[in-house]
């Protein structure tokens, strides 16, 4: 488990330095977007802006917003509620509006508020929500290690093989946990001096994040043997803790559990509207989506229409399919992103690159064989699910054709 961690952080730190390069050469808003647009054509940039709009950013904003409503409903029951209050039947679809998803709403209606003010009244936002994120988990790891009831003899008991298959199944969900490493990518055209800050921040941040996570799966092991945390239904850092700590614990780790995910609600509504703008000053997405507030300098269109499909999703409860359907898609489009480096190294080898990637070849090009072992062998053990997660990419095909590609020709 712990080996799964480290490989996943590792791949994390080469991806983001791959993008680092790419970031510093194209400094452009829109992360993958761009490279893949730039390298393979509209067609493979558009598909990737398509997904992140309709299930990546999206989804994960309203599954986020549902779970911190279900966390403070732990303090105010009536947040937590899910009774239907009104339900609204749209043919196959049902909005269904329930005290639960009112508070999931108000959620994100105030974070896209903040991040339509401005860059500046959203970094400091999320630079608070993720400093307490941050804190709250080192004080978590240092007391549970060092006043926690756990056992150290639980690092030492035996299991059976682990086949190569289930290694790279299971790190699919790891290099989604990791995925905020491309993050300072989506909003390199509005850093100071990206070529620099780029790479510092998604490598500081990449490596901190995989401390992090290594030292929580450490103390989830100290608390539970892996064969209990295997059955745990609840979330592994609840049962953790109560087990380090007892039951008093739950409620302050609820308010804490909330303020994290106020913290990734953020960093998703700030970051996937600077894709949707890319594309649609590129003629690719709709035209609304390029406007820019006069006052605040921020896409608010895009900032806007992301939230509101977001707050369909959490009115129709679809929003739980749509990520399992597509958390793939994010090592996908990632791997591909990370051939981009190949791409224009031999395109354009006399351009001039202020950052070059950590350890190229050897490094992107094992970011890349990876990320496409994982793809492949997720639709081979789970078909089902992967195969509804490629047509809900491919969706976006004949939709580019019929509506954005006369603005290409």
């Amino acid at each position: 488990m712990l080996g799964v961690w480290l490989a996943g952080g590792v791949l994390a730190f080469a991806g983001a330095m791959a993008y680092s390069e790419l970031a510093a050469l194209r400094p452009r808003a829109g992360g993958e977007y761009v490279y893949l647009r730039e390298a393979f054509g509209p067609l493979a940039g558009f598909l990737t802006g398509w997904t992140s709009f309709v299930a990546g950013f999206s989804g994960a904003i309203a599954v986020s917003a549902v779970g911190l409503a279900t966390y403070l409903g732990r303090f105010l029951p009536a947040a937590g509620d899910t009774t239907p209050l009104l339900t609204i039947p749209l043919g196959f679809l049902t909005l269904s509006v329930s005290p639960q998803s009112f508070v999931a709403l108000t959620a994100i209606a105030a974070l896209t508020g903040v991040h339509v003010v401005g860059i500046g009244p959203g970094r400091i936002v999320q630079n608070v929500l993720a400093g307490l994120k941050v804190l709250v988990l080192v004080v978590l790891v240092t007391l549970g290690f060092s006043f926690g009831q756990g056992a150290t003899a639980n690092f030492s008991q035996s299991a059976g093989p682990v086949a190569v298959s289930a290694w790279t199944l299971a790190l699919i969900p790891v290099m989604f946990s990791y995925s905020g490493w491309n993050a300072a990518a989506y909003v390199a055209e509005e850093m100071r001096d990206p070529s620099r800050n780029v790479p510092l921040a998604m490598g500081i941040g990449t490596i901190t994040v995989v401390a992090i996570y290594l030292a929580l799966n450490l103390l989830y092991l100290y608390a539970l043997p892996v064969s209990v945390l295997a059955t745990v239904e609840t979330r592994v850092v609840d049962a953790a803790a109560e087990q380090l700590f007892g039951p008093a614990v739950a409620a302050p780790l609820a308010a804490a559990s909330a303020v994290m995910i106020a913290a990734s609600v953020s960093a998703m509504v700030l970051a996937g509207p600077r894709v949707y703008y890319a594309m649609a000053q590129d003629g690719l997405f709709f035209s609304a989506m390029a406007r820019v507030h006069p006052r605040y300098r921020t896409p608010t269109t895009a900032i806007i229409a992301q939230s509101l499909w977001s707050g369909v999703l959490v009115l129709t409860g679809t929003f739980d399919q749509l990520v399992e359907y597509t958390g793939f898609a994010v090592v996908l489009f990632a791997g591909i992103a990370v051939m981009v480096v190949f791409v224009l190294r031999r395109r354009e080898p006399d351009s001039p690159r202020p950052y070059l990637a950590w350890g190229y070849p050897i490094a992107p090009l094992v970011f890349v064989v990876s990320s496409l072992a994982m793809v492949a062998n997720a639709i081979w053990r789970n078909p089902g699910t992967s195969l509804t997660g490629l047509a809900i990419i491919a969706a976006g095909v004949p939709v580019y054709f019929l509506v954005w590609r006369q603005s290409t020709t």
